[in-house]
């Protein structure tokens, strides 16, 4: 719904110049929509996050003296939370248009209500200023719902066997599945590879699925595809990781009929190959250090120990090492995932999160301090 002060001539004029300037935000997150239909086909549309449409309408719209204000509100008489968009002028003039945002018992959901707040002010505000914000799909009919179909009818054989009193009534349908919508699917989807990327060992993946399995279940399934993607590659990092015991290539004894030439295999360090491969070392309390930190963005606490995924070379899923690791709140660190280019995305903010990482493992990890005994002797026996 539209409102806007008695009079709007000159915020009109202000808007008319900044609209001018105004430019689409880079769509650079990618959304899937599933069809109703059995066989329909699933579509991809590329769209804007709200921040980087945030970041041009401050900017373009400041400059003509026009502010974004948008707030939220609860109408208990339709049972819904709404959000208001204001655009208001220097001059005291203004336009807003309310959007419904989700149903009040939404809220005791948090990251679904969270998700539904932030599609609606993304379409509210790009829609007040005039920008688009997601491909345009034209294709209506994908969205549209499945015709209703009649009961399909018992047949023949069944009925005669239901008069007869046979024993061998027909199976009950099996109860349907219900998804969640595309954004809520999307965000449940990325809080569940964020809890998979932080398992640091079986006991904690397999009370992870335990607790878990049915939210992963929820999602549509594309997202839930790729959930159960990234949890078998976690599993199997998992057992790749190399623990701190140490090998031995003595042969342990013939216990249960071993031959003579069975030998365990020594541990290399890979480092120091002809073709070296970076090390990836594991540190929980490393990392329960880093989590203590306020975040390296906007200073918030609590934060989540971030791994900067560009600090190392890929390796089939495997995290960096914990040497590489940044607080930052849960707002940037969903971010930074979204992203498709972590580097950029610290470039545009300005920091280099390498310096900050190497300044906090050495806070933990302090360099060894050469003692006065080491320093006499390398003065009198100078190299």
């Amino acid at each position: 719904m539209q409102r806007s002060s008695e009079t709007i001539g000159t915020i009109a004029a202000a808007l008319a110049k900044a609209q001018a300037q105004l430019v689409n935000p880079e769509k650079s997150l990618i959304g899937t929509i599933r069809s109703d239909q059995v066989s329909g086909t699933e579509r991809s549309f590329r769209y804007a996050p709200l921040s980087s449409g945030l970041d041009i309408v401050r900017k373009t719209l400041s400059q003509h003296e026009i502010a974004t204000v948008q707030t939220t509100s609860i109408d208990e008489t339709s049972g819904i939370v709404r959000l208001s968009t204001v655009l208001a002028h220097a001059s005291g003039e203004w336009i807003a248009s309310d959007w419904p945002v989700c149903a009040i018992s939404d809220t005791a959901a948090p990251h679904r209500m969270g998700a539904a707040l932030t599609y609606a002010r993304r379409y509210a505000l790009f829609t007040l200023v005039g920008i688009a914000g997601e491909d345009d799909l034209d294709a209506p009919d994908l969205l549209a719902p499945a015709p209703a179909t009649s009961p399909p009818k018992e047949p023949k054989d069944d009925r005669k066997r239901a008069s007869n009193g046979g024993s061998h009534p027909r199976p009950k349908p099996a109860p349907v599945k219900t998804e969640l919508s595309l954004v809520l699917s999307a965000s449940l989807r990325d809080e569940l590879l964020r809890e998979i990327e932080s398992l640091n060992g079986n006991d904690e993946a397999a009370l992870w699925a335990r607790r878990r399995g049915g939210a992963k279940n929820s999602l549509n399934a594309a997202d839930a595809e790729q959930v159960e993607q990234s949890f078998k590659w976690r599993l199997a990092t998992i057992a790749n990781e190399p623990t701190n015991e140490p090998a031995t290539a003595a042969v342990r004894g013939h216990r249960g009929g071993q031959r003579k030439g069975q030998r365990r295999a020594a541990a290399l360090e890979k480092s120091v190959l002809a073709l070296p491969t970076a090390r990836r070392i594991r540190d929980h309390d490393h990392i329960k250090s880093v989590a203590k930190e306020p975040c390296l963005v906007c200073g918030r606490r609590p934060a989540d120990a971030h791994h900067l995924r560009f600090a190392q070379a890929p390796a089939l899923g495997r995290k960096v090492s914990d040497e590489f690791t940044v607080p930052l709140c849960r707002g940037h660190h969903r971010e930074v995932h979204r992203c498709g280019d972590e580097a950029v995305w610290w470039s545009n903010i300005g920091i280099d999160p390498t310096n900050a990482a190497r300044v906090l493992w050495l806070k933990t990890h302090p360099l060894p301090i050469v003692t006065d005994q080491l320093s006499s002797k390398c003065k009198t026996n100078p190299i």
